[in-house]
């Protein structure tokens, strides 16, 4: 007797529809925050771009763990492409002021999933989006601090870098109960 795989279930929800749009706004998000990372790496900043890179990291790791999630719930996953991101920028303040609009944004797209799976009564995907909306509080923090720093700089870039290498910003990206990301976390 041979056993065949089982092929990935199509089943349509909003939840999973909306989980496929996530894996692109986690990628826009790392693609971004590279960008991000490269102007102030250009600029001679190597605090503010290794916190941008590491940020680029977190999002990349994000948008796998969805496709984790995705995939180990035998849901067809879709890698989408990305959306084209913004380089130039005049000051550093408007680089911190994107991060934490984008921030928001993404805290607002995982509301809406864990209100999603929570009306599709999916409670397997409600559960897993607990860690998102609890990591987003950590990210929307963290930028919200960082642009309030940049803010009291006035224009004096080396404090932010100063306060970057005195103080830790955000998690060290090491949280135990993360879920898995597909290919593991980088």
């Amino acid at each position: 007797m041979t056993l065949k795989a089982a092929k990935p279930e199509e089943r349509e929800s909003k939840f999973h529809e909306l989980l496929q749009k996530q894996v692109r706004s986690e990628f826009n998000a790392s693609q971004q925050y590279i960008a991000l990372a490269v102007w102030f790496d250009k600029s001679d900043l190597p605090r503010l771009a290794a916190h941008f890179y590491k940020q680029a990291l977190e999002e990349r790791n994000h948008g796998m763990m969805i496709v984790r999630f995705l995939m180990d719930n035998d849901i067809s996953v879709h890698i989408p492409a990305v959306d084209e991101v913004r380089n130039e920028f005049n000051e550093a303040r408007e680089l911190v002021a994107l991060a934490l609009e984008q921030e928001r944004e993404v805290t607002r797209e995982i509301e809406m999933l864990a209100r999603t799976a929570r009306a599709e009564d999916d409670y397997i995907g409600e559960q897993f989006m607990q860690w998102f909306l609890k990591e987003q509080v950590e990210e929307v923090a963290q930028m919200s601090t960082l642009l309030t720093v940049v803010d009291r700089a006035n224009g004096n870039l080396f404090e932010i870098e100063n306060f970057l290498a005195r103080e830790q910003v955000g998690d060290d990206g090491e949280d135990p109960s993360a879920p898995e990301a597909a290919g593991g976390a980088v």
